[in-house]
């Protein structure tokens, strides 16, 4: 479309799939021309990124390399299984969206360094910059018969931790008991490794939820009521 990947970068994946697609005579076509085209936008610019950070010496050193790529392979075998296991199976599609939405994870590895390349550079800008709000911890509500205290008659709002692990929850509840113990088992070998990596554990739900999910049908499809929003989408 004569665009640059910084002109498409300014669009969401979702944006820019759409525009494809409105052009494309074959819907899943354009969705996976889309995906394609972005992809390699996105590529490009994390590569850029690290090549520049490997110049400066401001980058991950091997061994942090290493243990990001343990997690992906981790997260590969994880979503193999998963779209082979989730209802309905994962198809060209769904595998090519997943790909894409992998793609973050390599993108925020390589900026969280050129982040604390740039505090190092602004020690009194990043000293006076205000310190983040605290982790929400997961709230659980009380017993039904529990009294409230003081003036809090009413439960705690649960936070986004909380409800994109009891989200995955259901997901995998609803996976016959061998399905459910595989998925798990590979699921638990990411977050296994998630610390490590220093990747965020939100971010890892959040994706399982994505490769778990049953896929949204195609607008206007007949037969179909319209579908809820996707829980996790992808992030760009």
């Amino acid at each position: 479309m004569g665009m640059t990947c910084a002109q498409i970068l300014r669009m969401t994946s979702s944006e820019w799939i759409a525009k494809i697609t409105g052009m494309d005579d074959s819907w899943e076509d354009g969705q996976l021309r889309g995906i394609k085209s972005y992809g390699e936008c996105y590529d490009e610019r994390t590569d850029r990124l690290a090549a520049s950070l490997a110049r400066s010496r401001k980058g991950p050193s091997l061994h942090a390399r290493r243990d990001f790529s343990d997690l992906m392979a981790a997260l590969d075998d994880f979503t193999a299984k998963a779209l082979v296991d989730s209802q309905p199976p994962g198809d060209g599609l769904k595998k090519a969206y997943a790909a894409l939405y992998e793609k973050a994870f390599r993108y925020e590895f390589y900026q969280s360094y050129e982040q604390k390349a740039s505090a190092s550079k602004h020690p009194k800008a990043a000293a006076s910059a205000p310190a983040p709000e605290p982790a929400t911890a997961p709230k659980t509500a009380p017993a039904a018969n529990a009294p409230a205290t003081g003036a809090k008659k009413h439960a705690e709002p649960a936070s986004e931790m909380t409800l994109a692990k009891n989200e995955f929850g259901e997901l995998l509840d609803a996976m016959p008991p061998d399905k459910m113990h595989e998925i798990h088992a590979a699921f638990g070998k990411v977050i296994e490794l998630r610390p490590i990596a220093s990747a965020p554990e939100l971010a890892i739900y959040r994706y399982a939820i994505f490769v778990l999910e049953p896929p949204a049908p195609r607008p206007g499809a007949p037969g179909r009521a319209a579908a809820a929003k996707p829980f996790a989408p992808p992030p760009f």
